[in-house]
């Protein structure tokens, strides 16, 4: 399973390249799969499985 901050920097360049495209067809795709990733991100029961700092001992 991804991370949630995996899934929205996806979703973040499926958006960037959306804008950039002249097909509306492909913008329309693209959009659609940054609104499904982060609705994976919104899932209740979604753990986040980012990779976390080690504890540092001061």
């Amino acid at each position: 399973m991804v991370g949630r901050q995996y899934l929205m920097r996806q979703a973040t360049t499926l958006l960037k390249f959306a804008r950039t495209v002249t097909d509306p067809n492909v913008a329309a795709a693209l959009v659609e799969k940054a609104s499904d990733l982060k609705s994976r991100v919104d899932e209740p029961n979604r753990a986040d499985k980012s990779p976390r700092a080690p504890d540092v001992q001061g």
